[in-house]
């Protein structure tokens, strides 16, 4: 065998052309058109006022209405309100919330209890028979509302409130 590649021939058809007129395709330009966003603006105008049929009155409301509301300041933080804590005082004086804990701070405190347990730190009951793991333990502990721990609630302005574990349902 030779390193050279081998010729091969390959005979084609050839395609008769067709007799008569040959027709060619019209060439299409296209024109890039820039608009400016005022022109943007009018369309759309025009486009809203084809369809509720608005009155020439009735568009220059709401383009006045509009222009209102593009000039409004944003206030995303309220420098006035300064955080207040609420006071818990007597049973039922949950303000912010739910009476009972949320599945969420239930999760938080079995957690955290579990881990102190586990990592050997003395519990707050006598250990039942039943018990097999710290999280058992962390659950009873819970349950008995032994766990010395305040939950801490607040609202999007910053009041929050501090909610001793034994004042929950």
């Amino acid at each position: 065998m030779s390193d050279e590649p081998e010729e091969i021939n390959v005979d084609t058809e050839e395609v008769a052309e067709p007799e008569g007129p040959v027709l060619e395709e019209p060439v299409v330009e296209i024109a890039v058109v820039e608009e400016t966003e005022e022109e943007l603006k009018v369309e759309k105008k025009e486009k809203k006022a084809k369809k509720g049929d608005l009155s020439p009155e009735e568009i220059a409301e709401q383009e006045r209405l509009q222009k209102i509301i593009d000039e409004r300041e944003v206030i995303e933080i309220d420098p006035i309100h300064a955080p207040v804590e609420y006071e818990t005082t007597g049973k039922g004086k949950i303000r912010i919330g739910p009476p009972t804990l949320t599945r969420f701070e239930k999760a938080r405190i079995l957690g955290a209890r579990a881990l102190q347990l586990s990592l050997g730190a003395p519990p707050f009951i006598a250990i039942p028979k039943e018990v097999a793991t710290s999280l058992d333990l962390a659950y009873t502990e819970l349950e008995k509302r032994v766990i010395p721990i305040t939950i801490k609630r607040m609202l999007p302005n910053g009041d929050f409130q501090n909610i001793p574990i034994d004042l929950f349902d």
